[in-house]
């Protein structure tokens, strides 16, 4: 009867992960292409405010060469 117990205790841990790894596969895509998405948008706004932050350097240059 002792070995029942042992044999317990060795079975707990490996459906353990086995039940993890299961559960976390049919999600892991979505989670890939959703943050894919998230890192897109994300760039798409720096690109903008880069773009907005060049054409304000230009115009504070254009009015610092002006002014001297």
């Amino acid at each position: 009867m002792q070995w029942l117990s042992y044999l317990l205790i060795l079975i707990c841990p490996l459906m353990m992960i086995f039940m993890m790894k299961g559960h976390g596969g049919g999600h892991h895509n979505h989670d890939k292409s959703h943050a894919s998405h998230d890192l897109n948008r994300k760039v798409d706004l720096l690109q903008e405010e880069n773009i907005k932050l060049r054409n304000e350097i230009e115009t504070l240059s254009s009015l610092m060469k002006k002014d001297s």
